[in-house]
C-alpha cells in the first residue's frame, strides 16, 4: 500500500532491501531510475513575512521563467461572478498605473522577453520568460500588473467583447464542451462544476466591484508562489520579491470562502443528441477520482497511462492486429469494420478534495455502442485482470512524460508553482519516480476495485448519439465486465 505524502521523504530513502522484507509482491526497481532524476537541483524555498513563498531552482540555461502561482481560480467564484478569474487574467494586460498597455507590450519585447497567463479551476497563473538578466524586470512587470493593473470601465467593455469571441471558439472545441458540461454534471450546485470563462449573461453583466471584491478575496500573499527556474540566484530573487510583493496582504482570519467542504459527486448521464451535427459522437464517461494528496493518486497516473490515448490517423500505416501491446488500442483498433473510433483518451483530474478519472472518445455514430463497452471494459478490467507487463508498460511511459517536463525552464517553474499550492513543498522527481515503481499489478487491482467497480459514473455525450445506452446499463457495465 502507498504511503500518505507525510511520509514521502521517507519512502525516497527506503533502501530496496527494507521494501522487499515488508512486502514482498512490491519490487523497488531504484537501479531503473534514471541517473538524471538524482541530479535534479535543490529547489530552494523561502517563506516572506506575509506568508508569500519564493521557489527557485537552477539550471544551466541562458534563458529563465518566473511567475506568480495564485491559489485561485473559477472554483472560489459565486454563481453570480463565474467568470470573474478569467476576466481577471485578460485585464492584466490592459495597463497600470505605472504603464499603459503599449508600455507593458514594448518592456517585454524590447528583452526578448514573453508574458503569458492561465486561468485554471483552481489556479491563476501569470508567467514571463526572459533572458537570464533580465528577472528582475520580469518580476517588477508582473508585480505591476497584479497589484497596480487599472481597472477601468473602458478596458472592462474592451475585454468583454474579446472573451465572448473566445467563448465562441471554445464551444467549436467539441472536447473543450464535453468537459465543461462533465464538471457541470458531476459537482452539479458547487463551484467546481463552474466553467472557467463562466456563462454568457456572466460576461455581459460584469463589473468593475466584481472585480475588485474577487482580487480582495483571493490575491493574498498566504496564497501565492514565486516561482523561477534557470540561472537564478534565490537570495536575489527573495530579495526581488520583498521589493515587490512584500507589502500583499494575507488572508484575514474571518474571510469565508465559497470553497468549504468537499463537493458532492453525482452519477448522471447527460446527452446532447443531433444527428444533423455530422457522423462524429463525442462522449465522457467519469468516476469520482482522488485529490492531489492522496496515496492513490499515483496509481490513478498509472491507470491513465494504462488505457493511453490513440488516434486512427497516428495508425493508418499499421496493420489491425499488430496495433499495439496497449490491451484498448487493440480492442478499439481491430473494429474499424464495425464503425469506426477516431480517438480516445484517459483523462485523470486532481483537485484539492476531489478528482475526476475516466475517459473520453470519439466515434462513428454506428459505432457509439461498441466504443463505450470497450472503453467501459478497458477501465473496469484493471479491478481483476492486469498483467505485470501491462503495468511496468505504463510505468516507464509515465517516468518518460516525468522526465520530458524537466527540459525547459518553463515546464521546471510551473511543477514548482504548482506543487507548492497543492502539496505544500517541491516533489523531488526521484521520490516521484520511487512512487510509482512500488506500484504493480495488485496495487492497481485494489484501487481499480475501490473507486471503479461497482461505483456511480457520470455520463456526457454530444452528438448523433441513437447507439448511446442507458444510464443503467452502462453503469452495470462497472461491475459486469471483467475479463
Amino acid at each position: 500500500m502507498l504511503r500518505p505524502l507525510r511520509r514521502l521523504a521517507d519512502v525516497a530513502r527506503r533502501p530496496a532491501a527494507a521494501a522487499g522484507a515488508q512486502r514482498a509482491s512490491v519490487r523497488w526497481m531504484s537501479d531503473e531510475v534514471p541517473a538524471e532524476a538524482w541530479l535534479q537541483p535543490k529547489t530552494q524555498v523561502t517563506t516572506l513575512p506575509n506568508g508569500l513563498r519564493v521557489a527557485t531552482q537552477q539550471t544551466f540555461d541562458e534563458t529563465a521563467t518566473i511567475g506568480l502561482w495564485i491559489d485561485s481560480g473559477s472554483r472560489y467564484e459565486t454563481k453570480e461572478t463565474n467568470g470573474a478569474a478569467h476576466f481577471l487574467e485578460h485585464m492584466a494586460f490592459k495597463g497600470t498605473n505605472k504603464r499603459n498597455r503599449l508600455q507593458l507590450e514594448k518592456e517585454i519585447e524590447d528583452i526578448g522577453g514573453h508574458l503569458n497567463a492561465y486561468t485554471s479551476r483552481e489556479q491563476t497563473v501569470y508567467y514571463a520568460k526572459v533572458h537570464k538578466q533580465d528577472t528582475k524586470q520580469a518580476l517588477d512587470v508582473l508585480s505591476d500588473i497584479i497589484l497596480n493593473s487599472q481597472i477601468t470601465p473602458g478596458a472592462i467593455e474592451e475585454e468583454r467583447a474579446v472573451i465572448l469571441r473566445e467563448m465562441e471558439e471554445v464551444e467549436k472545441s467539441m472536447e473543450e464542451v464535453v468537459f465543461d458540461r462533465m464538471h457541470q454534471s458531476a459537482f452539479r450546485d458547487c463551484s467546481l462544476g463552474y466553467t472557467i470563462l463562466g456563462p454568457v449573461e456572466n460576461i455581459q453583466n460584469m463589473r468593475r466591484e466584481h472585480l475588485l471584491d474577487y482580487i480582495k478575496r483571493n490575491y493574498k500573499a498566504d496564497r501565492m508562489v514565486i516561482a523561477a527556474a534557470g540561472p537564478v540566484d534565490h537570495k536575489e530573487i527573495v530579495r526581488q520579491a520583498e521589493q515587490f510583493f512584500g507589502k500583499v496582504a494575507t488572508t484575514p482570519d474571518d474571510l469565508v470562502q465559497p470553497v468549504e467542504e468537499k463537493p458532492y459527486f453525482v452519477g448522471a448521464q447527460l446527452l446532447y443528441r443531433n444527428d444533423e451535427m455530422g457522423p462524429t459522437a463525442y462522449i465522457a464517461v467519469a468516476w469520482e477520482g482522488v485529490p492531489w494528496k492522496s496515496p492513490d493518486a499515483p496509481a490513478f497516473m498509472v491507470m491513465q497511462s494504462i488505457i493511453g490515448s490513440y488516434r486512427k490517423e497516428d495508425l493508418s500505416n499499421i496493420v489491425p492486429g499488430q496495433v499495439s501491446g496497449n490491451m484498448t488500442i487493440q480492442r478499439i483498433a481491430t473494429k474499424q469494420m464495425v464503425g469506426c473510433a477516431d480517438a480516445f483518451s484517459a483523462f485523470n483530474t486532481h483537485y484539492k478534495d476531489t478528482g475526476l478519472y475516466g475517459w473520453y472518445a470519439e466515434c462513428d455514430e454506428v459505432a457509439v455502442t461498441h466504443c463505450t463497452q470497450d472503453m467501459m471494459f478497458g477501465n473496469t478490467c484493471m479491478a481483476y485482470n492486469i498483467t505485470e507487463e501491462e503495468v511496468n508498460r505504463a510505468k516507464l511511459q509515465l517516468k518518460t512524460q516525468m522526465l520530458g517536463a524537466l527540459d525547459s525552464t518553463t515546464s521546471i517553474a510551473e511543477e514548482i508553482g504548482r506543487q507548492l499550492l497543492v502539496y505544500g513543498r517541491r516533489m523531488p522527481v526521484a521520490e516521484f519516480i520511487k512512487r510509482i515503481d512500488v506500484i504493480d499489478s495488485e496495487e492497481i487491482k485494489r484501487v481499480a476495485w475501490k473507486y471503479l467497480h461497482d461505483r456511480e459514473i457520470n455520463i456526457v455525450g454530444m452528438g448523433p448519439l441513437h447507439g448511446m445506452e442507458s444510464y443503467p446499463k452502462v453503469r452495470n457495465q462497472t461491475m459486469l465486465y471483467r475479463y
